[in-house]
């Protein structure tokens, strides 16, 4: 499999060849756990958990380290336990549990790690001195910052800007830039605050005697490091730049900057390294109905609220029919979120499992699928692949049908679909039918089941065509007939 990924930092597709096959490794940033993860968070960990999934496929799941981090500290998780009265860690610790419990609907696999911020302070701080001791950090008033400008003089980095592709001053006209007196230039970043009242606060690093906590972008640099760089525990050791350097590193298309490039200059200042991942990723936006989701417009819908409330089209819906409807549009394009586009996604996963037999799942991945995916996840034309594959189940008859609707579970697993069965798929969405209904089904049926003792193919098509206009599904097997609602 020649799998090709698009590189943010190239721009351009790249043959995808990790440092090491036996040890493939991801590192995406994970989320900021102070409230419910909205649609938009659901993104990057959809598309990151179908990467992950091709990867296993690709090199095996003993092969594959995906990390994902957990933002525990920050300045928004410390107002939101103010308001509610409660400590940060009961705040953190319930909202986590939140998002796993919303992503696991989704069909994600949990990551091989997630490591929580508060647990690398450590790391965190020794980074800090390390760049401080190279000349490209500087302490001023209780706090330390990376400075832009000793960056662009050192050797062996690349410059800063080289991920977003833009100049200093570009960046700086479209920053919202925190202007302090203590900032050597305007574009200077934090690394490490002096914290007061009742903000969380650790010892601080490179002598300063205020208490303090670190910077929202340090931590991903010091948390990757740890959980994906030889030698394990930091990396900082390392005089080899090539070890210095993981396979992925991804996130959404909102992070290349500022953060993702403040990210990728620290690393590299502090490992004397030109790259810090071998390939960068990102995700496309997400718009709810044509419109930026915001509050203000009241469009701001959570993972909870689709799953569990009537808030998007007056109904729930199921997490496959979520994960389908964002796997239709390319990651890399803006995605507009509808109710449309969630019925249609519905309606599709009806007339797959509708499609779906006894021992399906023991089918083979079907190579076009594949061919989809190596292409830089083209998931809208693996969803192609699907259909076509529905379609010549649908062509066929009897156990000929078998093959096909076999090798459509086993696709779509690969993608994270389909991962129960038509029974428990059909039967949590079951609707309330009155008696009539029930009766003029089931005669439908008892005429269906004359015209296949007869050999009435036609007629049992027909039927079966009828039913599932009244949103029913027909199973036939060699064990008979079966039949579940599709609604």
């Amino acid at each position: 499999m020649a799998l090709r990924l698009y590189d943010t930092f190239s721009r351009q597709k790249v043959a995808f060849e990790p440092a090491n096959r036996e040890r493939v490794r991801m590192y995406v940033c994970g989320p900021t756990v102070y409230d419910f993860a909205h649609i938009g968070n659901a993104r990057p960990v959809i598309v990151f958990d179908v990467l992950f999934r091709l990867l296993r496929h690709v090199y095996g799941a003993d092969h594959v380290v995906y990390s994902r981090n957990i933002t525990d500290v920050d300045d928004k998780i410390n107002a939101r336990a103010s308001e509610r009265g409660i400590s940060i860690r009961e705040l953190t610790d319930g909202t986590l549990a939140q998002f796993h419990a919303d992503v696991d609907s989704l069909g994600c696999l949990r990551p091989t790690s997630e490591p929580r911020a508060t647990d690398h302070i450590g790391g965190m701080k020794a980074l800090i001195e390390r760049l401080v001791s190279r000349g490209v950090a500087y302490v001023a008033e209780e706090h330390v910052l990376f400075s832009v400008t000793a960056m662009e003089a050192l050797q062996g980095v690349p410059r800063y800007g080289a991920l977003a592709r833009r100049s200093l001053d570009e960046m700086l006209a479209g920053a919202r830039v925190d202007v302090a007196p203590y900032k050597r230039d305007s574009m200077d970043f934090v690394l490490w605050k002096p914290s007061t009242g009742g903000q969380p606060a650790w010892p601080s690093p490179c002598g300063i005697a205020t208490p303090g906590r670190p910077g929202w972008h340090i931590e991903c640099s010091a948390m990757s490091m740890t959980e994906l760089l030889e030698p394990f525990g930091g990396g900082l050791s390392c005089d080899d730049p090539e070890l210095n350097v993981f396979d992925i590193h991804g996130g959404g298309i909102d992070l290349v900057f500022p953060h993702h490039e403040n990210e990728l200059a620290q690393t590299c200042c502090a490992l004397g390294t030109p790259r810090m991942a071998g390939v960068w990723m990102h995700n496309g936006f997400l718009q709810v109905e044509g419109q930026k989701m915001s509050k203000s417009l009241g469009n701001f819908v959570t993972i909870r609220d689709l799953l569990e409330t009537d808030a998007f089209g007056g109904r729930n819906w199921p997490g496959d029919v979520l994960r389908l409807a964002m796997l239709r549009t390319h990651y890399r394009q803006p995605i507009d979120w509808t109710v449309r586009a969630l019925e249609e996604a519905e309606q599709t996963l009806d007339e797959w499992y509708g499609l779906a037999t006894e021992g399906a799942g023991s089918g083979e991945l079907d190579p076009r699928l594949l061919s989809a995916m190596e292409n830089d996840l083209n998931t809208p034309e693996a969803v192609s692949v699907l259909h076509a594959l529905a379609g010549e189940a649908k062509a066929q008859e009897g156990p000929a049908r078998l093959d096909p609707a076999a090798r459509l579970v086993a696709s779509a697993q690969l993608l994270g679909l389909m991962q129960s069965s038509a029974q428990a798929w059909f039967a949590a969405r079951a609707p309330a039918v009155s008696q009539d209904e029930l009766q003029a089904i089931e005669a439908l049926l008892a005429s269906r089941a004359a015209a296949r003792a007869a050999r009435n193919w036609a007629d049992s098509d027909r039927l079966r065509e009828e039913l599932a206009e009244k949103g029913v599904v027909v199973k036939d097997s060699k064990d008979g007939t079966t039949w579940e609602f599709s609604r």
